[in-house]
């Protein structure tokens, strides 16, 4: 087993399922202590449970991030449990509802702005609140390629969403590097998780959608995002700062 990441203490936010639970498991398996976070505690006791099997060390923290006081918390949990934060991924995200923009619920707009935007500003504030305080540390916020690099027809608050979180990882990132915090943004197309699939499509249907779609002719694997995560997380990647590593098969090539 790789230890990269051996005596690290990582949090991660939206760490029950798809990309957030790949990124959890791969830290885990090159030797870090893994916190994952979000709302519910079922799907993060079962991350935690895949972790501990592997022979790796886990736990999980209930919390929302669009609420300052929980982010806060999160952090403190982590320092409790762990003995300090070094590298945090906030992949905490949604969708929501489709449709075009004129057409957009309101409330929806706001939901999405709130938990893509707001929720990873007020995870970020405490995190690097934390890590200038105790050396440093690196942070890798998940947006998308629909953000900056490609549009989604009926996806306008999503789109808006993660435009601005790219935005805001780059401001963060200039603002912080001089106080040893290291901030960058991965941003996936198409992946291999249920938000990757329409409604009511069957596998079939969304692989040859994929095909057609993505130049390499598949959607991404999810360890694919995990390991991008991973080195700018390392050491190896010292020198990023404020990059968009884009993820999406060729698609906005």
């Amino acid at each position: 087993m790789s230890t990269r990441f051996a005596d690290k203490s990582v949090l991660i936010t939206g760490g029950g399922s798809g990309i957030g639970r790949g990124i959890a498991l791969a830290f885990a398996g090159e030797g870090a202590r893994v916190a994952v976070a979000g709302r519910s505690l079922g799907p993060l006791a079962e991350t935690v449970e895949l972790i501990e099997r592997a022979g790796g060390k886990a736990v999980a923290l209930t919390g929302d991030v669009t609420n300052s006081e929980d982010a806060a918390r999160l952090v403190r949990e982590v320092v409790e449990q762990f003995g300090g934060l070094d590298v945090a991924v906030n992949n905490a995200g949604v969708f929501g509802a489709a449709g075009p923009v004129a057409d957009i619920d309101e409330d929806q707009f706001r939901w999405v702005f709130e938990v893509n935007v707001t929720g990873t500003l007020l995870a970020m504030k405490h995190q690097i609140g934390h890590m200038r305080a105790h050396g440093g540390g690196a942070i890798v916020n998940v947006s998308s390629n629909l953000g900056v690099h490609k549009r989604a027809d009926g996806a306008g608050a999503y789109n808006a969403s993660k435009a601005a979180v790219t935005a805001l990882t780059r401001s963060a990132a200039r603002d912080h590097i001089g106080e040893g915090v290291r901030i960058n943004t991965v941003s996936p197309g198409p992946v291999d998780t249920p938000m990757s699939t329409r409604p009511g499509e069957s596998d079939t249907a969304k692989s040859d959608r994929m095909k057609a779609e993505v130049p390499v002719g598949r959607a991404g694997a999810v360890a694919e995002i995990a390991a991008a995560v991973l080195y700018l997380a390392s050491d190896e990647a010292g020198y990023t700062v404020g990059a968009d590593l884009v993820l999406d098969g060729g698609v906005t090539a």
